[in-house]
């Protein structure tokens, strides 16, 4: 379905513009003055409204503000001219999503704001979406992203999660894998039976077996009573082993065996119990590594390798980012009864370029503490914090003082120029890695840089 978008300006030319750019790929709704716009706003949802600054009685700031109230989240860009870019920045600090100034030089560099507007927007419904999907689903875990990489995760997942088959989960570490566990569950035959969960490496070896294999009355020091492990209690459902790598060579064996018979014998008793449950493994390491280096039985890799999935890393999830930083956010939001946000175009690029070695689960710290640290309103680049690395991105741009000393070309070239020095710094001269983060096709921006002598042909 085609996004709805609307236009407000009282300039008919500019309306003409935007609506036949934007004719192919949105319903465009065309608004000339600010009681026209409000009817139109009130009777569609519009994912994104483009709207003058100056307009027939009306400034239209205050005219997103009064929409932005009646739709907090609301995807919205200010058109102004290049005198009212002191009022957009400030505009952007409130919670706008951007701002274009005008006459509009370059269509592809505004047809790319506009894009990023859209998907902000589609990140704000795929949430909504998603959460009432799992209203109706009750257990199943929130997978948040529409990368290339992810959907080829879910389709391998989907696909087994309904075989009664062993799954191992391989990625590096805070990628999700115990997340993909529990969707794995509850897409599966045994959805409605128990699932239960075990990290191999953060626990002792007496400790972890105690807590698989259960244990008899007097089995050890501090054994008051009989207890079932999770062999037991799993019976009928799915157990998650994570990190089984780290899993002792004597567990390995134990494990092997219970594999092999679905039957063990709780500590300190010689009676043989059966179990029927579906293991999940997981691990950051290379267990076809770990085999050859003498670490991990053979035959319990053979056992458990039966379907093998690797999830991939953020930084090959293109476009995830920002659709989990506005996820995470939302969280931390309600658990801590904030309104920080919406992100500014600054933010999200930082948050873009940076690697992410750490994966969601950094991603996930990041915004917590973001959301933790600030007392509201928008998150800017400068909000991020330096323990991530993030300060990659310029600011939003503002004027210096002796701007409006300036005439209107010679303000301009300024501030261009000082725009694409810093943009060419943050993308540590790398003009692809800077065309990526400003939205603006590489060409264009080669030949902007290329005119104040940022780059060469040489």
């Amino acid at each position: 379905m085609l996004p709805k978008i609307l236009v407000v300006d009282d300039d008919r030319y500019t309306r003409t513009l935007l609506e036949q750019m934007l004719r192919t790929s949105a319903y465009v709704h065309l608004a000339s003055e600010g009681d026209e716009a409000r009817r139109l706003f009130a009777t569609h949802d519009f994912n994104l409204v483009l709207m003058d600054q100056r307009l027939p009685s009306h400034q239209g700031l205050d005219l997103l503000r009064e929409f932005r109230a009646q739709r907090p989240r609301m995807v919205a860009i200010l058109m102004t001219g290049f005198a009212d870019v002191r009022d957009a920045v400030a505009a952007v600090r409130e919670g706008l999503f951007d701002y274009l100034t005008k006459p509009f030089e370059d269509l592809e560099a505004l047809e790319a704001v506009i894009g990023k507007a859209l998907e902000i927007d589609a990140a704000y419904r795929e949430i909504d979406t998603l959460r009432s999907c799992l209203a109706k689903a009750s257990g199943a875990p929130m997978v948040v992203g529409q990368s290339a990489a992810m959907a080829r995760l879910l389709g391998q997942l989907q696909q087994v999660a309904g075989l009664d088959t062993t799954v191992l989960l391989e990625g590096e570490s805070g990628t999700g894998k115990d997340v993909m566990a529990r969707y794995i569950h509850a897409h599966s035959q045994r959805a409605n039976q128990a699932f239960l969960e075990v990290n191999c490496g953060g626990l002792p070896e007496s400790l972890l077996e105690s807590l698989l294999f259960g244990y008899e009355k007097g089995a050890f020091t501090g054994a008051a009573q009989a207890t079932a492990g999770y062999f037991e209690k799993a019976n009928g459902g799915n157990l998650f082993l994570d990190e089984i790598a780290d899993m002792s060579p004597k567990l390995q064996s134990s494990l092997l065996r219970v594999l092999q018979d679905h039957s063990f014998c709780r500590i300190g008793s010689t009676l043989r119990r059966s179990t029927d449950f579906r293991l999940i493994c997981a691990t950051n390491r290379s267990l076809a590594g770990e085999v050859k280096a003498g670490r991990f039985r053979e035959d319990l890799y053979y056992r458990i390798n039966v379907v093998a999935v690797q999830l991939p890393p953020l930084r090959e999830r293109e476009g995830d980012v920002f659709r989990l930083a506005v996820h995470f956010l939302e969280l931390f939001n309600a658990k801590f009864g904030k309104q920080c946000g919406p992100f500014t175009p600054a933010a999200l690029a930082c948050l873009e370029a940076h690697s992410w070695p750490g994966n969601v689960r950094e991603l996930q710290h990041c915004i917590e503490r973001v959301a933790a640290m600030q007392p509201g309103g928008v998150i800017d680049a400068v909000h991020l914090g330096p323990g991530c690395s993030l300060q990659m991105a310029p600011a939003s741009p503002t004027l210096t003082p002796s701007a409006a000393e300036l005439g209107y070309q010679e303000a301009r070239a300024s501030f261009e120029q000082a725009y694409l020095k810093g943009l060419l710094e943050a993308a540590g001269g790398n003009v692809s890695e800077a065309a990526r983060l400003s939205g603006i096709p590489r060409q264009n921006l080669y030949v902007r840089m290329k005119r104040w002598g940022f780059v060469t042909d040489s």
